[in-house]
C-alpha cells in the first residue's frame, strides 16, 4: 500500500516526527494535522487546525487508506482536562473517518496506562479513547496500539533520568521490585509502518515493549548504565510520603495558576505501579514482518 495517503496527527511530536519520516522514507504520502501554517510539498500536506475543527479533521481524512491517531494530551490539573483532547478529539476524528464513503483503517497510538484505568486522569482517559473506536468497529477496520514508556532522540520524559544515570545517579518512584518495559521510537515506528502495510487490517488491542524477558527493573537499568557509562551508578528511591506531597502542591499551584502539570497524584500512583511489562507476542503473531530490535545497552547513548 506503500504510495496511498495516510493522515496523521500528533505529527509534529516526539512520536510523530520520527514517524512522518519513516512514512515518508517508505514512500507513503502523509496528510498531517498542524495548529500553524506549514510549508508542504508533493509528499506531504499539512492541514491547519486541530482536533476541535470538524473541517480540518474532515480535510485530513479525506481521500486517505489510513488514520494513525498519535496526538494525546499527557499534561492536565483535572479529568476534564485529559478527556477534552484524549477522548472528545478522537471521537471528532473517529466520526470524520466514518463519514467517508470508504472508511479508512484506523490505529490509535494509546498507553499501557490504559490497562490501570483506575490509576489516573491520563489512564482513565486513554481507557475512554479506545473503547470509543472499540465501538465503531463495525464501521471501519481498527487496532489500537498500548506502547510502554518509548524513548529514543528528542523524547523530553525519559531522556532527564536517563542523562542522570550518566552522571551516576538513576532516580526511582516507587519499590525497587517494580518492573517495566521500555520501546524504542524506533520499534514503535515500525510496528505502525508494519501495521499499515498488511494487505488485511490487522485488528484488535495490543501491547508493546522491546521484548526483554521480565522487562526491566531499577537494578537492571543501573547495570546497563554502568556497563555503558564505565562508571558506578547508584539508584536513589524517593521516599513515597514526599513525592505525593510534592504532586499534591504542584496540581493545586497548577490549578491556582492555571499551568498543565506532568507530576501529579495519579502519575505517582502510575509511577508505583509494580507492574508494566507487556506481552508483545500477539502483536508479533499478528505481524510477522514485526519484531523489536532496539535495546537499551545499545540505544542509551542517543538516547541522552
Amino acid at each position: 500500500m506503500s504510495g496511498s495517503w495516510v493522515a496523521v496527527t500528533g505529527a509534529t511530536g516526539f512520536i510523530g516526527r520520527v514517524l512522518l519520516q519513516s512514512l515518508i522514507s517508505e514512500g507513503w504520502k502523509v496528510k498531517a494535522l498542524t495548529r500553524r501554517p506549514r510549508v508542504g510539498d508533493e509528499v506531504t500536506q499539512w492541514i491547519e487546525g486541530d482536533l476541535d475543527n470538524h473541517q480540518a479533521l474532515r480535510n485530513l481524512v479525506e481521500g486517505v487508506s489510513a488514520v494513525v491517531h498519535c496526538a494525546g494530551q499527557v499534561r492536565g490539573s483535572s479529568l476534564e482536562d485529559f478527556i477534552h483532547t484524549n477522548v472528545d478529539g478522537t471521537g471528532n476524528l473517529v466520526r470524520a473517518s466514518i463519514e467517508q464513503s470508504s472508511p479508512p483503517r484506523f490505529l490509535l497510538i494509546s498507553s499501557l496506562a490504559a490497562r490501570q484505568p483506575e490509576l489516573s486522569w491520563y489512564a482513565a482517559s486513554k481507557r475512554m479513547a479506545e473503547q470509543l473506536v472499540i465501538d465503531h468497529s463495525q464501521r471501519m477496520p481498527y487496532a489500537v496500539f498500548r506502547p510502554t514508556a518509548v524513548y529514543g532522540p528528542g523524547d523530553k520524559e525519559m531522556s532527564p533520568l536517563f542523562r542522570a544515570t550518566r552522571r551516576g545517579l538513576l532516580p526511582m518512584v516507587g519499590q525497587s521490585g517494580m518492573r517495566f518495559g521500555l520501546l524504542h521510537v524506533n520499534d514503535l515506528v515500525a510496528a505502525i509502518t508494519c501495521w499499515l502495510s498488511t494487505k488485511n487490517p490487522v485488528q484488535g488491542v495490543y501491547e508493546l515493549d522491546d521484548g526483554t524477558p521480565g522487562g526491566y527493573n531499577s537494578q537492571s537499568v543501573a547495570v546497563i548504565a554502568q556497563e555503558v557509562w564505565k562508571r558506578p551508578v547508584h539508584c536513589i528511591f524517593f521516599p513515597a510520603s514526599l513525592v505525593w506531597l510534592v504532586a499534591t502542591i504542584n496540581l493545586w499551584s497548577a490549578r491556582l495558576l492555571r499551568y498543565s502539570p506532568m507530576l501529579t497524584p495519579g502519575k505517582v500512583r502510575e509511577l508505583q505501579h509494580p507492574n508494566w511489562i507487556c506481552d508483545i507476542t500477539p502483536l508479533t503473531q499478528a505481524l510477522p514482518g514485526w519484531r523489536p530490535s532496539v535495546r537499551l545497552r545499545d540505544a542509551l547513548p542517543q538516547a541522552v
